[in-house]
């Protein structure tokens, strides 16, 4: 092989010289060395920590770096494309870098591809990245209110109903977010930007309730009972399936019916902006469990399991607190006429039958059969969420 020999110069291999040697051996896999003569055992050394043959030639060396990883690069591993469970001795390494081998590892217990995996993943991280809104200029917070205080009390009862809920939709991912191999980088990302998303609708909703009032509404504890069953589900899928597609599908349709009803223009910006990216949510799960359940004949069970489980948890508790039914009612019919609350109040009940409707359509879409899509979609919580 025709090469220049390296020439190290009075330095040897200090002050940069070792980069010259390992150039000259990445491009031809053998150098000869001359120079820095006077610095052999250091050159003896280098050698031995890179795997590399070193032979006295003349005034010169001789240094080959045979067809092995050089020293601590030796047993590396190669940690890309996708794999169905990546080792926790890849640790928090980027995928597709090349990991040096020795590493106690890092545990991450959702370290199977199957449990969290969708290829629709980065997808949905670049549309959700792409849509994030700043709630300082995204809102008009200076519009015209002109509806009376008592429609303004409903709002704000609303308003802190829609925090509490918003506030374990942020808390759930969060804690499933440091259990996610670091491989599946993705998935990773869309759970923070979930994060950040209920984040942020914690803010406008907490913003608009103070708009014109100082104190928020009322919260109950069969509401907050029913959020707990949330953080306390330890499983990565059933918590994201009781939440997301549950959850926050039924969101979904009440943050459509408050974009339709609400008595100003605010708290309609508000609710449309904040179901825009709770539909990502959802459709994240939707996606997640869909090929979960397509590998796992036994996840079907397990899902309605859950919800059985949660339901006979709350059969004690009352469920949509009824100042939440009531001030829904009123933004519905926008006046205190006979006639116009009994059309919010089946405005209200026409809400509850979207729910259902819309959980049925999911649950069907993730494999269940109409009977069962029917029960599961009635034993989930009248609180909603």
């Amino acid at each position: 092989m025709s090469r220049e020999p390296v020439d190290l110069g009075p330095d040897g291999l200090e002050r940069g010289g070792h980069l010259l040697l390992q150039r000259a051996l990445d491009l031809h896999g053998a150098a000869s060395v001359i120079g820095g003569g006077a610095l052999d055992p250091h050159l003896r050394g280098w050698c031995r920590s890179q795997g590399h043959t070193l032979r006295v030639v003349g005034d010169g060396f001789e240094v080959d770096a045979g067809t092995a990883r050089r020293g601590r690069w030796r047993g590396a591993a190669e940690t890309g494309p996708v794999v169905d469970r990546p080792p926790a001795t890849w640790g928090l390494a980027a995928r597709g870098a090349t990991v040096e081998a020795g590493l106690d590892g890092f545990r991450f217990p959702l370290d199977d591809k199957q449990a969290v995996w969708t290829d629709e993943a980065e997808r949905l991280y670049r549309d959700g990245a792409a849509q994030q809104w700043d709630p300082a200029t995204a809102i008009d917070w200076d519009a015209e209110i002109t509806h009376p205080d008592e429609v303004e009390d409903a709002v704000v009862q609303v308003m802190t109903y829609l925090i509490e809920n918003e506030t374990v939709a942020l808390l759930v991912p969060a804690r499933f977010l440091a259990q996610v191999h670091p491989h599946f980088r993705e998935i990773l990302q869309l759970l923070a930007l979930q994060c950040a998303d209920e984040a942020r609708h914690i803010e406008v909703f907490t913003r608009r309730a103070h708009l014109r009032r100082e104190r928020l509404g009322l919260s109950t504890v069969g509401g907050q009972r029913s959020l707990q069953t949330l953080l306390d589900e330890p499983d990565f899928a059933l918590a994201s399936f009781l939440l997301a597609v549950l959850g926050e599908g039924s969101f979904l349709s009440l943050l459509g019916f408050l974009h339709r009803y609400g008595p100003d223009p605010v708290t309609r910006a508000v609710c449309g902006l904040a179901a825009r990216d709770e539909a990502r949510h959802v459709a994240f799960g939707m996606a997640h469990l869909t090929r979960h359940a397509s590998l796992d004949p036994g996840l079907h069970g397990r899902l309605a399991d859950a919800v059985r489980r949660r339901h006979d948890a709350l059969a004690h508790t009352a469920g949509l607190n009824e100042e939440v039914f009531d001030a829904l009612v009123l933004l519905a019919a926008g006046s205190w006429d006979r006639e116009a609350l009994a059309r919010g109040h089946d405005a209200v009940v026409a809400l509850k039958r979207a729910m259902d409707e819309g959980r049925r359509g999911r649950l069907r879409a993730l494999g269940f059969a109409e009977a069962q899509a029917e029960e599961l979609s009635a034993l989930h919580t009248r609180n909603f969420m």
